[in-house]
This record gives C-alpha cells, structure tokens and sequence, in this order.
C-alpha cells in the first residue's frame, strides 16, 4: 500500500507478485485492503470501481472480478476475502501489510522519543520510512474512499519524516538535513514545519542569511497564495534569528510548537 499496490508471496528468497493486471481489479483488492478485517458494501466497491460510470450489470461484474481476486490470493498464505452481509471482508491472518508494518514502527519510535532514546528512535522512522516506495497506493485513487485513505496515507508519511527531522535538530545533526530540508520545502511549499526545520538548520549552520531568506519566501508565498501569514511560531523564530537570540542553540527550538 506504502507506494504502487503490489500483493507479494515469499518463498525463502523468491518472491512472487499475486497482484491482478487489471485496474479494476486492483482498484477491488485495494479497497479491501484499505479497509483490511472490516465489511465493506457491495454498493462502496462498486462507486469506488465505476464511479459515475457503474454499467447496468456492475453487480453481476463485481462477483466476477472477486472471485478471481479470490482465486489469484487463494495462491498465497493467510489472504482471503469473505462474504458478510451486505459485502464482503479481506482477512489478513498470517498475511503482513506495509502500512501496519509502518505505524507499529512509528509508534515505537516515537515511545522510545519520549523515553529520551534518540538514537533508538531516529533508526526505527528511519526503518519505517524505508518502507515506502512512491505516493500510496498511486494510480488508484481516483475513488471517493482510496483517495481519502492515500492521502491519510501520505500525511503519516510526512509526519514520520517531520518527526525524524526534529530528533536529527535535537542531536545536533543541522548539517546533515540541510539539503533533506531544502528538497522538503521546494515539494511541500505550504507546509510551515519544514521551512521552521531548514530555518533552523541553516542558523545553527552558520546561515544565518539563508534563514531569513526561507522565511521571507514562505511568507511571500502564503500571502500570494492564501492571503495569511506564516504561523505565530514561525514568526517569533523569525524574530529570533533577526536577534541571534541564543536560545536558538537550545533544544526548545528543534521541537514543534
């Protein structure tokens, strides 16, 4: 799910990909998989595969296309899609998922964060950001409920990275980020977290001109897009750096406000 959907089967060191070639089909598996253990409507799978454009036999179409996303699972271990009520579910049992995977990793590395293991911390986003391998689920959200579930998706993705960003400030890693930072800004502009990050590396690199600057570019970009000025911590950071206040240097500044 954490980039194109792919359904792999292991064995020892081969691996076998059990995803179905066609879109619709895909668009099927991956709405299940959104919502893995849970009932999803035959009428929700099929708005989510035809859209506006269900034709007059999408039910009858529907039963054929999960009973061949069945029979292309049944070729694995631990996937199996189940009929219940008004739809039908997908059970993972011995089967993993990536994003799972991803938020068991965060959430122990943002425990191990607050019990003062950095390093601990920095390495499991670090595993848990390794994971991914494109925009969620891209090519198929075009769906009322992928879309909503990719884009859920993408912004734990963000999180992961802006909290992996704020430990390397808080061990004294600015240098190393820098141009990490500098790509974030350039492909999230609107995002004020990652302009305060770069801001702050650039000071405590020595730039403090080059700080200003991503101040004065994100202020002039939100004016110009949505009329509103950068956050009130962005502004006494910018306050801050105008002053070479000291406390730039301490660990309140490497945290989100």
């Amino acid at each position: 799910m954490l980039g194109p959907l792919d359904v792999v089967q292991e064995k020892g060191r081969d691996t076998h990909s059990l995803l179905p070639s066609a879109t619709k089909k895909r668009i099927l598996l991956a709405a299940l998989l959104s919502r893995a253990g849970e009932v999803v409507s035959t009428t929700s799978l099929m708005d989510e595969i035809w859209d506006e454009g269900r034709p007059r036999k999408a039910r009858a179409a529907l039963h054929v296309y999960l009973a061949q996303v069945r029979n292309q699972l049944a070729e694995g271990d631990g996937a199996t899609i189940e009929t219940e009520g008004p739809g039908y579910a997908l059970r993972l049992d011995g089967a993993g998922l990536d994003h799972r995977e991803f938020s068991g990793l965060v959430a122990r590395a943002r425990a191990q964060r607050e019990d003062g293991d950095l390093d601990g911390a920095a390495d499991g986003l670090e595993r848990a950001l390794g994971l991914w391998r494109g925009p969620a689920l891209c090519g198929l959200t075009d769906g009322p409920m992928l879309g909503v579930y990719a884009t859920c998706l993408n912004e734990e993705y963000v999180q992961a990275v802006e909290t992996r960003l704020e430990i390397d400030l808080v061990r004294g890693r600015h240098r190393e980020i820098v141009a990490e930072l500098i790509r974030l800004v350039h492909d999230y502009p609107l995002r004020e977290s990652f302009h305060r990050q770069l801001m702050i590396a650039y000071y405590r690199s020595e730039r403090q001109a080059e700080a200003l600057t991503c101040f004065l570019d994100l202020r002039e970009r939100l004016q110009d897009e949505l009329g509103v000025e950068p956050c009130r911590s962005i502004q006494q950071l910018h306050r801050a750096v105008l002053t070479a206040d000291p406390a730039l240097d301490g660990r309140e500044w490497s945290v989100a406000s």
